[in-house]
């Protein structure tokens, strides 16, 4: 499990790396030491994922709650991505 140490103590490296939880919750780190919460999910047979939040503004904790609420959305047969852009507003145009 994923917990404020190890986040913490994460270490930028040559490439992105994740250190992946049992419940596809991720601790993203890049090559720029930015540590981001993702939320890994599969929607009608594709693979997306969704960014929680940046470390520290947002804990293991509450990303363990942001993935709970994200999983009763896919359970309700909602995307996550899609609810989040029509709560924020913006939306994006096909051109």
């Amino acid at each position: 499990m994923l917990n404020d140490t190890r986040v913490r103590n994460a270490k930028a490296g040559e490439r992105d790396y994740s250190s992946l939880t049992s419940t596809a919750c991720t601790c993203w780190c890049a090559r720029t030491a930015a540590s981001c919460g993702r939320f890994a999910y599969r929607l009608d047979g594709k693979q997306k994922q969704i960014a929680l939040g940046a470390y520290p503004v947002l804990g293991p904790a509450d990303a363990r709650e942001q993935r709970k609420l994200n999983r009763k959305l896919l359970a309700s047969g909602k995307d996550p991505s899609l609810e989040r852009r029509l709560l924020s507003g913006t939306t994006t145009s096909g051109g």
